[in-house]
């Protein structure tokens, strides 16, 4: 039962060694992921916290708020 892993393991190794096409279409997917966790972050994601509240105090008293406003709306 425990070879069973090793065996598995061995599968996709050589399945990933032997791939031609399958390399391309992971470069492609990892570019595409990429530009959406990082390009996008700086375009659609502003740090709203840094950027209206001086203080660490001041960013966790809105957070507190922002949470509390909205459980008590879904009671």
């Amino acid at each position: 039962m425990l070879e069973a892993p090793g065996r598995v393991y061995a599968f996709y190794l050589d399945g990933f060694k032997r791939m031609t096409l399958g390399r391309t279409l992971w470069k492609i997917i990892l570019v595409k992921l990429l530009v959406m966790f990082v390009v996008f972050k700086f375009f659609f994601f502003p740090d709203y916290l840094n950027t209206n509240f001086q203080t660490d105090e001041q960013r966790a008293g809105h957070v507190l708020e922002q949470i509390t406003r909205q459980a008590g709306q879904n009671n």
